[in-house]
Protein backbone atom coordinates (compact mmCIF):
# COMPACT_ATOMS: atom_id res chain seq x y z
CA UNK A 1 0.00 0.00 0.00
CA UNK A 2 1.20 3.28 -0.79
CA UNK A 3 -0.06 6.88 1.02
CA UNK A 4 -2.16 9.39 -1.11
CA UNK A 5 -2.99 12.70 -0.17
CA UNK A 6 -5.40 14.93 -2.01
CA UNK A 7 -5.82 18.68 -1.41
CA UNK A 8 -9.63 20.34 -1.82
CA UNK A 9 -11.64 23.31 -1.99
CA UNK A 10 -13.86 23.77 1.10
CA UNK A 11 -14.15 27.59 0.61
CA UNK A 12 -15.44 29.32 -1.70
CA UNK A 13 -13.83 31.40 -4.16
CA UNK A 14 -15.33 33.54 -6.88
CA UNK A 15 -13.06 32.19 -9.58
CA UNK A 16 -13.59 28.50 -8.85
CA UNK A 17 -17.05 26.56 -9.88
CA UNK A 18 -17.59 25.26 -6.76
CA UNK A 19 -15.53 24.12 -3.02
CA UNK A 20 -17.16 20.78 -1.94
CA UNK A 21 -14.49 19.20 -0.17
CA UNK A 22 -13.40 18.01 3.45
CA UNK A 23 -10.14 20.17 3.31
CA UNK A 24 -7.09 16.94 2.68
CA UNK A 25 -8.18 13.58 1.95
CA UNK A 26 -5.95 10.69 2.64
CA UNK A 27 -6.01 7.51 0.36
CA UNK A 28 -4.73 4.16 0.36
CA UNK A 29 -3.10 3.84 -3.45
CA UNK A 30 -2.45 -0.10 -4.32
CA UNK A 31 0.50 -0.07 -6.85
CA UNK A 32 -0.61 -3.47 -8.42
CA UNK A 33 -4.21 -2.35 -9.80
CA UNK A 34 -4.26 1.61 -9.00
CA UNK A 35 -7.44 0.95 -6.89
CA UNK A 36 -8.41 4.23 -4.29
CA UNK A 37 -9.61 3.63 -1.03
CA UNK A 38 -10.28 6.68 1.29
CA UNK A 39 -8.41 6.34 4.54
CA UNK A 40 -8.97 9.87 6.34
CA UNK A 41 -10.23 13.15 6.23
CA UNK A 42 -8.66 16.03 7.42
CA UNK A 43 -10.02 19.87 8.68
CA UNK A 44 -8.60 22.54 9.96
CA UNK A 45 -7.14 23.78 6.72
CA UNK A 46 -8.50 26.22 4.43
CA UNK A 47 -8.41 25.50 0.52
CA UNK A 48 -5.08 23.30 0.47
CA UNK A 49 -5.33 23.85 -3.18
CA UNK A 50 -1.11 22.29 -3.66
CA UNK A 51 0.77 19.71 -1.28
CA UNK A 52 4.05 18.24 -1.26
CA UNK A 53 5.36 15.67 0.76
CA UNK A 54 8.79 15.91 1.94
CA UNK A 55 11.56 13.43 0.46
CA UNK A 56 11.05 11.10 3.39
CA UNK A 57 7.65 10.81 3.48
CA UNK A 58 7.28 12.19 6.64
CA UNK A 59 5.64 15.47 6.22
CA UNK A 60 3.28 16.38 4.35
CA UNK A 61 3.10 20.50 3.19
CA UNK A 62 0.08 22.53 2.30
CA UNK A 63 -0.55 26.18 0.39
CA UNK A 64 -3.79 27.58 1.33
CA UNK A 65 -5.44 29.75 -1.60
CA UNK A 66 -7.96 31.80 -0.03
CA UNK A 67 -9.58 34.69 -2.02
CA UNK A 68 -9.95 37.45 0.49
CA UNK A 69 -6.72 36.69 2.28
CA UNK A 70 -4.07 39.46 2.58
CA UNK A 71 -1.31 36.94 3.10
CA UNK A 72 -1.82 32.91 2.40
CA UNK A 73 -0.20 30.59 4.71
CA UNK A 74 1.58 27.01 4.26
CA UNK A 75 1.09 24.43 6.92
CA UNK A 76 2.97 21.04 8.12
CA UNK A 77 1.83 18.13 8.92
CA UNK A 78 3.06 14.90 10.39
CA UNK A 79 2.56 11.56 8.42
CA UNK A 80 1.81 8.66 10.17
CA UNK A 81 3.39 5.88 7.97
CA UNK A 82 1.59 3.01 9.25
CA UNK A 83 -2.36 4.59 9.24
CA UNK A 84 -1.98 7.70 7.07
CA UNK A 85 -3.75 10.20 9.70
CA UNK A 86 -1.73 13.77 9.50
CA UNK A 87 -1.01 15.35 12.70
CA UNK A 88 -0.65 19.09 12.58
CA UNK A 89 2.37 20.78 13.04
CA UNK A 90 2.37 24.19 12.57
CA UNK A 91 1.84 27.20 9.48
CA UNK A 92 3.60 30.32 8.56
CA UNK A 93 2.52 33.52 6.50
CA UNK A 94 3.72 33.11 2.81
CA UNK A 95 4.12 36.87 2.27
CA UNK A 96 1.47 37.46 -0.61
CA UNK A 97 -1.97 36.47 -0.98
CA UNK A 98 -3.26 33.06 -3.38
CA UNK A 99 -0.28 30.73 -2.47
CA UNK A 100 -0.84 28.59 -5.29
CA UNK A 101 2.68 26.50 -5.50
CA UNK A 102 5.24 24.64 -3.11
CA UNK A 103 8.18 22.36 -3.23
CA UNK A 104 11.65 21.68 -1.81
CA UNK A 105 15.44 22.25 -3.38
CA UNK A 106 17.61 19.15 -4.03
CA UNK A 107 18.36 18.65 -0.50
CA UNK A 108 14.89 18.50 0.67
CA UNK A 109 16.05 21.01 3.25
CA UNK A 110 14.12 24.16 2.27
CA UNK A 111 10.77 24.73 1.58
CA UNK A 112 10.19 26.84 -1.75
CA UNK A 113 6.64 28.63 -1.68
CA UNK A 114 5.30 30.68 -4.99
CA UNK A 115 2.69 32.90 -4.28
CA UNK A 116 0.03 33.62 -7.43
CA UNK A 117 -1.06 37.04 -6.10
CA UNK A 118 1.98 39.09 -4.57
CA UNK A 119 -0.60 42.01 -3.17
CA UNK A 120 -0.92 45.55 -3.77
CA UNK A 121 1.31 47.93 -5.42
CA UNK A 122 3.00 49.01 -2.05
CA UNK A 123 1.15 46.57 0.36
CA UNK A 124 3.72 44.55 2.66
CA UNK A 125 4.16 41.75 2.15
CA UNK A 126 4.82 41.55 -1.61
CA UNK A 127 7.01 38.46 -2.37
CA UNK A 128 6.41 36.24 -5.64
CA UNK A 129 8.31 33.27 -3.88
CA UNK A 130 9.14 32.73 -0.28
CA UNK A 131 12.09 29.92 0.77
CA UNK A 132 11.48 28.69 4.33
CA UNK A 133 14.08 26.55 6.54
CA UNK A 134 12.52 23.30 7.84
CA UNK A 135 12.92 22.38 11.57
CA UNK A 136 13.84 19.20 12.95
CA UNK A 137 10.23 18.12 13.39
CA UNK A 138 9.30 19.15 10.06
CA UNK A 139 7.51 22.57 11.05
CA UNK A 140 7.94 25.12 8.67
CA UNK A 141 10.72 28.04 10.28
CA UNK A 142 10.56 31.45 9.55
CA UNK A 143 11.02 32.79 5.96
CA UNK A 144 14.73 33.03 5.30
CA UNK A 145 14.56 34.79 1.78
CA UNK A 146 11.70 36.08 -0.75
CA UNK A 147 11.80 38.65 -3.91
CA UNK A 148 9.13 40.40 -5.56
CA UNK A 149 8.53 40.54 -9.27
CA UNK A 150 7.35 43.49 -11.58
CA UNK A 151 5.43 43.88 -14.99
CA UNK A 152 1.96 42.63 -17.22
CA UNK A 153 1.70 40.67 -19.85
CA UNK A 154 -0.93 41.72 -22.88
CA UNK A 155 -4.11 40.07 -21.65
CA UNK A 156 -5.57 42.75 -19.20
CA UNK A 157 -8.04 40.14 -17.19
CA UNK A 158 -4.77 37.74 -16.69
CA UNK A 159 -2.05 39.47 -17.05
CA UNK A 160 -2.50 42.78 -15.08
CA UNK A 161 0.85 42.02 -12.83
CA UNK A 162 3.59 39.63 -11.79
CA UNK A 163 1.48 36.03 -11.63
CA UNK A 164 4.36 33.53 -10.27
CA UNK A 165 2.34 30.35 -10.39
CA UNK A 166 5.74 28.00 -9.52
CA UNK A 167 9.25 27.69 -8.68
CA UNK A 168 11.38 24.78 -9.42
CA UNK A 169 15.51 24.14 -7.91
CA UNK A 170 17.71 23.21 -10.65
CA UNK A 171 19.22 19.90 -11.29
CA UNK A 172 22.19 21.08 -9.27
CA UNK A 173 20.34 22.96 -6.68
CA UNK A 174 22.30 26.25 -7.18
CA UNK A 175 19.35 28.16 -8.99
CA UNK A 176 15.96 28.46 -8.43
CA UNK A 177 13.67 29.26 -11.74
CA UNK A 178 9.82 30.63 -11.27
CA UNK A 179 7.18 30.54 -13.89
CA UNK A 180 5.59 34.09 -13.94
CA UNK A 181 2.33 33.34 -15.62
CA UNK A 182 1.76 37.35 -15.43
CA UNK A 183 4.71 38.79 -17.22
CA UNK A 184 5.61 35.71 -19.59
CA UNK A 185 9.00 35.02 -18.08
CA UNK A 186 10.81 32.49 -16.43
CA UNK A 187 12.42 34.07 -13.99
CA UNK A 188 16.02 32.81 -12.22
CA UNK A 189 17.36 33.15 -9.23
CA UNK A 190 20.74 32.26 -7.31
CA UNK A 191 20.36 29.98 -4.59
CA UNK A 192 22.63 29.54 -1.40
CA UNK A 193 21.49 26.45 -0.24
CA UNK A 194 23.53 27.31 3.06
CA UNK A 195 21.76 29.99 3.99
CA UNK A 196 18.36 29.92 1.68
CA UNK A 197 19.49 33.28 0.02
CA UNK A 198 18.33 34.13 -3.32
CA UNK A 199 20.29 36.54 -5.85
CA UNK A 200 19.42 37.17 -9.62
CA UNK A 201 21.27 34.82 -11.80
CA UNK A 202 23.88 36.37 -14.89
CA UNK A 203 21.26 35.84 -17.13
CA UNK A 204 18.02 36.53 -14.55
CA UNK A 205 14.89 35.41 -16.97
CA UNK A 206 13.98 34.09 -19.98
CA UNK A 207 10.74 35.26 -22.41
CA UNK A 208 8.17 33.42 -23.63
CA UNK A 209 6.02 34.57 -26.46
CA UNK A 210 3.51 37.48 -25.23
CA UNK A 211 -0.15 35.80 -24.13
CA UNK A 212 2.10 32.67 -23.27
CA UNK A 213 1.16 32.81 -19.28
CA UNK A 214 4.03 30.60 -17.65
CA UNK A 215 2.07 28.36 -15.04
CA UNK A 216 4.51 25.43 -14.44
CA UNK A 217 8.14 23.97 -14.95
CA UNK A 218 9.85 20.61 -15.11
CA UNK A 219 13.04 19.29 -15.63
CA UNK A 220 13.88 16.53 -17.86
CA UNK A 221 15.45 13.47 -15.33
CA UNK A 222 18.76 14.06 -17.03
CA UNK A 223 18.88 17.63 -16.59
CA UNK A 224 20.18 19.59 -19.42
CA UNK A 225 16.46 20.74 -20.66
CA UNK A 226 13.34 22.15 -19.13
CA UNK A 227 9.63 22.39 -19.98
CA UNK A 228 6.96 25.05 -19.48
CA UNK A 229 3.36 24.87 -19.69
CA UNK A 230 1.84 27.86 -20.41
CA UNK A 231 -1.59 28.01 -19.06
CA UNK A 232 -3.20 31.01 -21.72
CA UNK A 233 -1.60 29.69 -24.80
CA UNK A 234 -1.90 25.96 -24.90
CA UNK A 235 1.43 25.13 -25.21
CA UNK A 236 4.70 23.97 -23.99
CA UNK A 237 8.09 25.41 -24.10
CA UNK A 238 11.24 23.11 -24.50
CA UNK A 239 14.41 25.00 -23.35
CA UNK A 240 18.39 23.85 -22.97
CA UNK A 241 19.68 24.33 -19.73
CA UNK A 242 22.62 26.28 -18.79
CA UNK A 243 23.79 25.33 -15.57
CA UNK A 244 26.65 27.91 -15.30
CA UNK A 245 25.17 30.74 -15.82
CA UNK A 246 21.51 29.56 -14.98
CA UNK A 247 20.53 30.43 -19.04
CA UNK A 248 17.62 28.98 -20.73
CA UNK A 249 17.95 29.08 -24.29
CA UNK A 250 14.93 28.36 -26.68
CA UNK A 251 14.50 24.80 -28.37
CA UNK A 252 11.00 24.27 -29.42
CA UNK A 253 7.18 24.86 -28.33
CA UNK A 254 4.21 21.99 -29.49
CA UNK A 255 0.49 22.91 -28.75
CA UNK A 256 -1.29 20.97 -26.26
CA UNK A 257 -4.50 20.54 -27.62
CA UNK A 258 -5.03 18.44 -30.57
CA UNK A 259 -5.44 20.53 -34.30
CA UNK A 260 -8.61 22.28 -35.38
CA UNK A 261 -9.97 22.09 -32.17
CA UNK A 262 -12.65 24.96 -31.11
CA UNK A 263 -13.23 25.63 -27.20
CA UNK A 264 -12.08 27.45 -24.08
CA UNK A 265 -9.25 25.33 -22.62
CA UNK A 266 -6.20 25.84 -20.09
CA UNK A 267 -3.27 24.15 -19.27
CA UNK A 268 -2.48 23.71 -15.61
CA UNK A 269 0.18 20.58 -14.90
CA UNK A 270 2.66 18.93 -16.38
CA UNK A 271 4.95 15.66 -15.94
CA UNK A 272 7.92 13.41 -16.78
CA UNK A 273 7.72 9.85 -16.81
CA UNK A 274 9.83 7.91 -14.13
CA UNK A 275 12.23 7.41 -17.27
CA UNK A 276 11.96 9.99 -19.15
CA UNK A 277 10.76 8.71 -22.33
CA UNK A 278 7.63 10.75 -21.93
CA UNK A 279 6.31 13.94 -20.97
CA UNK A 280 2.77 14.67 -20.13
CA UNK A 281 0.52 17.77 -20.05
CA UNK A 282 -3.19 18.61 -18.78
CA UNK A 283 -5.70 20.63 -20.47
CA UNK A 284 -8.87 22.17 -18.61
CA UNK A 285 -11.58 22.68 -20.67
CA UNK A 286 -10.56 20.15 -23.38
CA UNK A 287 -10.04 18.11 -20.40
CA UNK A 288 -7.86 15.73 -21.66
CA UNK A 289 -3.81 14.44 -20.63
CA UNK A 290 -1.23 14.67 -23.93
CA UNK A 291 1.43 12.92 -23.78
CA UNK A 292 4.85 13.49 -25.83
CA UNK A 293 7.67 11.34 -26.79
CA UNK A 294 10.75 12.90 -25.82
CA UNK A 295 14.35 13.34 -27.80
CA UNK A 296 16.33 13.11 -25.22
CA UNK A 297 19.18 14.22 -27.15
CA UNK A 298 17.82 17.25 -28.89
CA UNK A 299 14.70 18.03 -26.36
CA UNK A 300 12.50 17.88 -29.17
CA UNK A 301 9.12 16.89 -28.06
CA UNK A 302 6.73 14.65 -30.74
CA UNK A 303 2.94 14.18 -29.93
CA UNK A 304 2.52 10.75 -28.28
CA UNK A 305 -1.60 11.00 -28.47
CA UNK A 306 -4.27 12.48 -26.03
CA UNK A 307 -6.75 10.69 -23.53
CA UNK A 308 -9.79 11.99 -22.04
CA UNK A 309 -9.23 12.70 -17.94
CA UNK A 310 -12.68 11.18 -17.71
CA UNK A 311 -13.79 13.85 -15.38
CA UNK A 312 -13.75 18.24 -15.60
CA UNK A 313 -10.85 20.55 -15.13
CA UNK A 314 -8.12 18.47 -14.75
CA UNK A 315 -6.16 20.99 -12.27
CA UNK A 316 -3.01 18.45 -11.18
CA UNK A 317 -1.60 14.92 -11.84
CA UNK A 318 0.92 12.30 -9.86
CA UNK A 319 2.88 9.85 -12.51
CA UNK A 320 3.33 6.71 -9.53
CA UNK A 321 7.25 5.51 -9.38
CA UNK A 322 6.37 2.81 -10.98
CA UNK A 323 5.31 4.42 -14.03
CA UNK A 324 2.38 2.03 -14.50
CA UNK A 325 -0.38 4.89 -13.22
CA UNK A 326 -0.74 8.30 -13.57
CA UNK A 327 -3.63 9.67 -10.83
CA UNK A 328 -5.76 13.02 -12.22
CA UNK A 329 -7.23 15.08 -9.78
CA UNK A 330 -10.29 16.55 -11.69
CA UNK A 331 -11.47 19.36 -9.85
CA UNK A 332 -15.18 19.45 -11.12
CA UNK A 333 -15.59 16.45 -11.45
CA UNK A 334 -15.17 15.44 -7.32
CA UNK A 335 -12.98 12.12 -7.81
CA UNK A 336 -9.43 11.26 -8.52
CA UNK A 337 -9.17 9.48 -11.63
CA UNK A 338 -6.42 6.68 -12.30
CA UNK A 339 -5.32 5.70 -15.65
CA UNK A 340 -2.84 3.21 -17.01
CA UNK A 341 0.21 3.89 -18.93
CA UNK A 342 1.52 1.92 -21.31
CA UNK A 343 5.58 2.23 -20.91
CA UNK A 344 6.46 1.31 -23.97
CA UNK A 345 4.81 3.82 -25.87
CA UNK A 346 3.10 6.37 -23.08
CA UNK A 347 -0.51 5.85 -24.15
CA UNK A 348 -2.85 5.91 -21.38
CA UNK A 349 -6.21 3.97 -20.64
CA UNK A 350 -8.70 3.71 -18.13
CA UNK A 351 -8.39 1.46 -15.45
CA UNK A 352 -11.71 2.07 -13.94
CA UNK A 353 -10.62 2.62 -10.28
CA UNK A 354 -11.74 6.59 -8.93
CA UNK A 355 -11.22 7.92 -5.58
CA UNK A 356 -14.47 9.84 -4.92
CA UNK A 357 -13.79 13.03 -2.72
CA UNK A 358 -14.91 16.57 -3.23
CA UNK A 359 -13.17 19.26 -5.83
CA UNK A 360 -9.79 17.61 -5.81
CA UNK A 361 -6.77 20.39 -6.69
CA UNK A 362 -3.72 18.06 -6.00
CA UNK A 363 -2.71 14.90 -5.38
CA UNK A 364 0.34 13.70 -4.77
CA UNK A 365 1.95 10.04 -3.57
CA UNK A 366 4.35 9.40 -0.62
CA UNK A 367 7.10 9.32 -1.56
CA UNK A 368 8.89 6.00 0.42
CA UNK A 369 5.35 4.46 -0.14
Amino acid sequence: MMLAFVGTLNRPAPYFAAARGPGLGVFAFDPATGALRLLHETGGVENPSYLTPDPAGRTLYATSEVFGWHEGVATAWRIDPATGALRYINQQPTRGSITAYAGFDRTGRWLLVANYRMGEDGVRPAQAIVVYPLEADGGIGPAAASVGHQGNGPDAARQEGPHPHCVLASPDNRHLLVADLGIDRIMVYRFDAATGALAPAPRPSAALPPGSGPRHLAFHPQGRFLYAINELANTIAAFAWDAAEGGLAPVQTVPTLPPGWQGESHCSDLQFSPDGRFLYGANRGHDSIVAFAVDEASGRLVLAGHHPTLGRTPRQFTIDPSGRFLLIANQNGDAVVVLARDAANGTLSDTGERGAIGTPMCVKLRPDG
